[in-house]
C-alpha cells in the first residue's frame, strides 16, 4: 500500500465529489476522482488505488456494475470498495454487498463515519498487501532453496565421481600420484582399465639330425636308423 494511501472517489455529482475530496485530503490521503462508471474503471486500472468510494446511482454504468467489473479483474479484485448510497436505497446496499462491496455509507454521511470506515478498510488492505508480499518472498526463497539443493546434489555427485577415480588409480599408483592425476583434466578414458586377453602359443622346435651325429647315441639300437626300425633321422625336441 502506498504512503499516503491513494483513494479513488467516484460520483457523478460535483458537490458530493468535492465534499469527499476535501474531507479525505484533510486526513492526509491522496485523492483521485472519476465522474461516472466508465471513467471509474479506466482510472482504477490506470492508478490502482488502495480504496474506492463508489456511488451507486450513476449514468452510463451504475456502481453495482462497476463493482462487479472490479471484482472480475484479477489485479483489482482485492481493492476494498465502500458503496455510497441514499438512506432509502436498502436494496442497493444489499445488492452491492453481495456483489463484493466491503462497506457502505449513506448520504448525507458524517465525517466521523467516513473517516472510521476508510481507516478500517485501509488497515485490511495493508494486511492483505503484507500477506501478498510475504507470499511472494516465500515463493522466491523456496525457488532459491530448490536451486541450492540441485547445486548441492551436483557437487556431491561430482565428489563421488572423483572418489571413484582416485580409488581406481590407487590400485596401481601411490596415493599422492593418484590424487594429482584425478584432479587433472585427464579424460576418463585414460583412467579406464586397459587389460586385454593375450594368448601365448608355445611351439616346440623340432630338429632332425642323423643318429650318428647325436652325442647321446653311444651305440646302435633297435630304434637307430641303421636297424631299419625307424626312418633315417631322429627327432629331438628343444624347449624354447
Amino acid at each position: 500500500m502506498r504512503n499516503p494511501p491513494r483513494i479513488l472517489v467516484v460520483d457523478d455529482n460535483p458537490t458530493n465529489l468535492e465534499v469527499l475530496c476535501v474531507r479525505l485530503n484533510a486526513q492526509g490521503y491522496e485523492v483521485v476522482t472519476a465522474v461516472d462508471g466508465e471513467d471509474a474503471l479506466v482510472r482504477a486500472r490506470e492508478l490502482e488505488p488502495d480504496l474506492v468510494l463508489l456511488d451507486v446511482m450513476m449514468p452510463k454504468l451504475d456502481g453495482i456494475s462497476v463493482l462487479k467489473e472490479l471484482k472480475r479483474d484479477t489485479t483489482l479484485r482485492f481493492i476494498p470498495v465502500i458503496l455510497v448510497t441514499a438512506k432509502a436505497d436498502t436494496r442497493d446496499v444489499v445488492n452491492g454487498l453481495e456483489a463484493g462491496g466491503d462497506d457502505y455509507l449513506t448520504k448525507p454521511f458524517e465525517q466521523a463515519a467516513l473517516v472510521a470506515r476508510v481507516r478500517s478498510l485501509l488497515r485490511i488492505k495493508e494486511l492483505h498487501d503484507t500477506v501478498q508480499l510475504q507470499a511472494e518472498q516465500l515463493k522466491e526463497q523456496t525457488e532459491q532453496l530448490s536451486s541450492w539443493n540441485r547445486l548441492l546434489e551436483q557437487r556431491v555427485a561430482d565428489q563421488l565421481t572423483e572418489i571413484e577415480r582416485i580409488g581406481r588409480l590407487q590400485r596401481f599408483l601411490a596415493p599422492q600420484v593418484a590424487h594429482v592425476i584425478a584432479s587433472s583434466d585427464a579424460p576418463e578414458s585414460l583412467l579406464a582399465s586397459h587389460r586385454r586377453e593375450v594368448t601365448i602359443l608355445l611351439v616346440p622346435i623340432i630338429r632332425s639330425v642323423p643318429c650318428g651325429w647325436h652325442s647321446r647315441c653311444a651305440t646302435r639300437s633297435r630304434n637307430c636308423p641303421s636297424t631299419g626300425a625307424d626312418k633315417a633321422t631322429l627327432s629331438v625336441s628343444e624347449s624354447v
